[in-house]
């Protein structure tokens, strides 16, 4: 039976902390929220779900959303780059699994990014923030659009919140160190892999 590998996104496939936390940070000034003053207090805000992390501070989530909406993204596009390693990694696994990504970023993001490096033809599906806020649910549609078993199924995510909720979807998890959170960070959520290279995905 095939495998299904599920990969977030942002810090898995490309490197875009530093995008993603300006961005962040704008939208937090145009509602007027100071929740975020450090980069440990952004990094904080994945130690779950992302969105549920949002809410815990005290931030309207819908105002939070309104004002990403109406922040334009193409410099941000620009200024993410994939981490190069993978791609021939990805394709090697395309060849007997599924593969599909699900992240808390923009599904429209996420497609214009993976075609501008090459990586389009890799991943059968692409669900993102505008498929739902919960990884979870994400996780199990996957499941049932690609008709594979939990045991079958694999989550890769950079932070302990990607990890949280992955085991709270059943499926196996795998953290990889080249991402947003440490390695000793990750170590606390005990993943059944850990990962620092991405070609250790084909042992797996």
């Amino acid at each position: 039976m095939h495998k299904l590998f599920l990969f977030d996104f942002d810090g898995v496939l490309v490197d875009s902390l530093a995008v993603y936390e300006r961005r962040v940070r704008l939208c937090l000034k145009k509602i007027g929220s100071p929740a975020v003053q450090s980069r440990d207090d952004f990094l904080a805000l994945f130690e779950d779900n992302f969105y549920e992390g949002i809410v815990k501070k005290g931030i309207d989530l819908v105002a939070f959303m309104n004002a990403s909406i109406s922040i334009p993204t193409e410099d941000d596009r620009d200024q993410m780059s994939p981490f190069a390693p993978l791609l021939p990694v990805l394709m090697e696994l395309k060849k007997d699994n599924i593969l599909a990504v699900i992240s808390s970023n923009v599904s429209t993001v996420i497609n214009d990014i993976l075609s501008r490096h090459g990586f389009d033809g890799c991943f059968r599906d692409v669900l993102g923030a505008d498929s739902g806020y919960s990884k979870i649910e994400k996780i199990h549609h996957a499941m049932d659009s690609f008709q594979v078993r939990k045991d079958k199924t694999y989550y890769i995510g950079d932070t302990t919140g990607d990890i949280k909720e992955a085991r709270l979807a059943g499926v196996k998890t795998v953290a990889v160190t080249w991402g947003w959170h440490s390695k000793e960070k990750l170590e606390t959520v005990k993943p059944d892999y850990l990962i620092e290279a991405a070609d250790e995905l084909l042992i797996i």
